[in-house]
């Protein structure tokens, strides 16, 4: 198969497949002319690859968890260790969008959105943080 083959059976764009080619998630073969030819095994990495990065998995993660696979001596409370990971990194940003969602939520109840210049939304992000600098 080719690169547009593979692309459309895993449903990535080229430019995707041709990037995990490049930092050596797959390898696909080459002909004699120097096009990629992809053959069953490539298509199902692309696959796991392509379903573990839809659920946020980051490149590195996919490398252990692809790993991960392709070793039967595995255990898999290895694999269990990368998602609880990746699921507490999950839990952790649902957490903050759901504080920066009451903040803002509450700033534009305090708006009155009317024709005068008071906004306590402009107001609420003129204010310098007393945070630590990272």
């Amino acid at each position: 198969m080719n690169i547009g083959d593979i692309a459309r059976i895993t449903n990535l764009p080229a430019k995707t497949i041709r990037y995990y080619e490049d930092i050596g998630l797959v390898n696909p073969a080459r002909d004699d002319n120097a096009y990629r030819r992809f053959n069953d095994n490539d298509v199902h990495k692309l696959g796991f690859i392509g379903r573990a990065r839809s659920l946020g998995f980051t490149i590195e993660d996919c490398r252990a968890l692809l790993a991960l696979y392709e070793d039967k001596d595995r255990a898999s409370a290895d694999v269990k260790q990368i998602a609880q990971h990746h699921l507490d990194l999950i839990d952790a940003k649902i957490a903050e969008l759901k504080a920066m969602r009451t903040t803002l939520g509450h700033l534009i109840e305090s708006c009155a959105g009317d024709h005068r210049p008071d906004c306590p939304i402009l107001e609420d992000l003129a204010v310098i943080s007393q945070k630590e600098p990272c």
